[in-house]
């Protein structure tokens, strides 16, 4: 029997939803990442806790999972960009309130919100670029009714005249495209654990990303350390050898000691890890 529309769309977006707030909490726990919150403690933080990007993650399914459906197999135009800025914004009232105030994965709603409206918007399967593509034509259209927030994020942009998480969107994720998503594959292939292959598309983001969190926090200092940092890890290897090991752990010193860190490298490989499991899917979701 053929299912009904109505289903198709409620099953996928509860997949979607689910499959977005699995990969926040994997980049959550993903060890050791260099001045991140991850398993061993919270890095540069003194109010995160592995625990509370954990609850923070799981408040945002409710907003996934409603930006899947408002987006579902709808054309890119300012209505549909309307909606899914209004919904972000509610799912950041959402998240604060799960929080206690403290901002955990703002970028990433914004970040991860795209690329689930994106899936949607193509009816709950898509290539990689097929998906990045989509919600960069979402990202590029104005959203009239969103207040005007100066961010930190935003301040670090201008002052420093560097891109940030909107022209990243905008460009079809260029540092999750072209740097982390080859990067996870290829340690994939050359036998390392996920885990190393997640670390290393982490590194592969950090090498070139105009990381606001970073420059918010250390400024072109931090910046410049992060990148050299990161590149070092892959030159030696990857985290998979000893010696990328060791990079890391020299990265990870240098990031503490600067109070450093990449909130936006970690919103990508967290947009990098949905994509993976997105793309990896060859047909449409049908629920069970």
């Amino acid at each position: 029997m053929k299912l009904l529309p109505q289903i198709q769309v409620e099953g996928g977006a509860e997949w979607l939803a689910r499959t977005a707030t699995q990969c926040l909490v994997d980049e959550a726990r993903l060890s050791p990442k260099p001045g991140l919150v991850d398993s061993r403690g919270s890095g540069a933080h003194h109010d995160l806790t592995l625990a509370l990007m954990e609850r923070s993650a799981h408040s945002l399914t409710p907003t996934f999972h409603a930006l899947a459906q408002q987006s579902w197999q709808r054309p890119a135009d300012v209505a549909l960009r309307q909606t899914i800025g209004r919904l972000g914004r509610e799912g950041e009232q959402q998240m604060m309130a799960a929080t206690d105030g403290v901002n955990t994965h703002r970028g990433a709603i914004w970040a991860l919100g795209l690329l689930v409206s994106a899936v949607a918007m193509l009816g709950g399967a898509g290539t990689a670029k097929a998906i990045s593509t989509t919600a960069a034509k979402l990202a590029m259209l104005p959203d009239a009714v969103a207040p005007k927030v100066f961010s930190k994020g935003l301040r670090a942009t201008h002052r420093y005249r560097v891109p940030g998480a909107r022209e990243e969107a905008q460009q079809a994720f260029p540092h999750v495209m072209q740097c982390a998503l080859p990067q996870l594959r290829l340690s994939r292939l050359n036998g390392s654990s996920e885990t190393h292959a997640r670390l290393d598309a982490l590194m592969a983001i950090m090498t070139s990303l105009s990381d606001t969190c970073v420059l918010s926090r250390s400024g072109m200092h931090g910046l410049e350390t992060m990148q050299n940092g990161a590149r070092a890890v892959l030159l030696a290897g990857g985290t998979a050898q000893p010696k990328g090991r060791e990079a890391l752990a020299t990265l990870d010193a240098q990031m503490l000691a600067l109070n450093a860190s990449p909130g936006g490298a970690a919103d990508l490989l967290a947009a990098t890890l949905f994509l993976d499991r997105i793309d990896a899917s060859s047909a449409p979701y049908l629920p069970n």
